[in-house]
């Protein structure tokens, strides 16, 4: 896909993960990308909402993309919600109905199907959220 900000194609994964930190951020989460966990699982795209709650989001550029992954499942002990990210053509039906569903073209963001809200452990949620601190300073800093 191009635009007229953008001559060049945008892979298809990378729209979706700028359309997902977009509709984050209007909601004013903190977002981080490939954001890597304790279990050495790197999420796509972790958020983390004002009241300290966190989504990881797996983009899934195509129906190969999620045929071939079969590490989703490990996301789910580092955070409170879980959602696939997926482009507009992508065939819904292939997605587990007990995850949340992110549709975007990459500019606008629709929430198809909310993630069930599994509250994390307290000891947990605090390890998570200083690595989210950590990564995104150490990240500032690098700029």
């Amino acid at each position: 896909m191009t635009n007229d900000f953008c001559p060049v194609p945008v892979p298809v994964a990378a729209r979706i993960t700028a359309g997902v930190c977009r509709y984050f951020g209007a909601l004013n989460w903190a977002t981080l990308t490939e954001f890597r966990l304790a279990n050495h699982r790197r999420a796509d795209v972790c958020a983390l909402d004002p009241k300290g709650r966190i989504v990881i989001v797996e983009v899934k550029s195509g129906p190969a993309d999620f045929r071939s992954d079969g590490k989703w499942q490990d996301y789910a002990p580092y955070c409170d919600g879980f959602a696939f990210a997926v482009a507009p053509e992508f065939p819904l039906a292939l997605l587990p109905e007990d995850v949340g569903v992110l549709v975007t073209d990459g500019w606008e963001t629709r929430l198809l199907r909310p993630w069930t809200d599994t509250p994390l452990h307290p000891s947990r949620r605090k390890a998570v959220t200083l690595s989210f601190a950590r990564v995104a300073a150490q990240r500032l800093g690098a700029v």
